[in-house]
């Protein structure tokens, strides 16, 4: 795991930028594994079917459950709280060329896509606490293959947002974001196993 400066994602011209500019940095991550030239359609996939609520690590399993259950005792998630409801959606400032792209709906993490290019995959979440948004992103290597990257942008909803994000920072920092990446550096060499060689396998080194 590890954590990357902010200038490796506010560098790139990531079509976000555009999208979010009233957004902070919050920040950025290598994410783990390499794939090919066809392969970032199949990795950002392979994100959006994580869950945490079965992640290996029981510290993380607890710490999701009981962040929804707080959520649930607060308040903070009901759909009054949400996207279209508190405040518009990301995708309500999606140009057409972005608009049209298809991308991959999340099966347990509470995210709706946005959109995927050749290059980047963009999500967003809203609630009572914050209006976040992940960002993937693919960045070439030496040849044909790349790695990618991964940055959360936050609008923290107030002081309550800000004393949220504060309190959960050291959690997502020692036990989330490890637990995550592990999870998805063994599914991505699982994925790379169970194809031809001369696919995505070994490139994922």
């Amino acid at each position: 795991m590890m954590r990357l400066p902010a200038s490796a994602h506010t560098s790139r011209p990531w079509r976000i930028h555009e999208l979010a500019p009233d957004f902070r940095l919050e920040d950025v991550w290598a994410l783990p594994g390499r794939g090919g030239p066809d392969d970032f359609p199949r990795f950002v996939q392979m994100i959006t079917r994580l869950d945490p609520s079965r992640s290996s690590s029981r510290a993380a399993r607890v710490l999701w459950t009981t962040r929804w259950k707080l959520g649930e005792l607060l308040a903070w998630d009901g759909p009054e709280a949400g996207l279209g409801a508190r405040l518009p959606p990301l995708r309500d400032r999606l140009p057409d060329d972005l608009r049209e792209t298809p991308a991959p709906g999340f099966e347990a993490l509470p995210f709706t896509s946005l959109y995927m290019t050749k290059d980047e995959f963009a999500a967003e979440i809203a609630n009572k606490t914050v209006h976040g948004v992940i960002h993937v992103g693919r960045v070439a290597d030496d040849g044909d293959g790349f790695h990618a990257q991964m940055a959360v942008l936050v609008k923290p909803n107030g002081l309550l947002g800000d004393v949220y994000l504060a309190a959960i920072k050291p959690f997502r920092y020692l036990i989330v974001y490890p637990a995550m990446l592990r999870e998805a550096g063994r599914e991505w060499r699982r994925l790379a196993g169970a194809i031809p060689r001369d696919g995505l396998k070994d490139r994922t080194r």
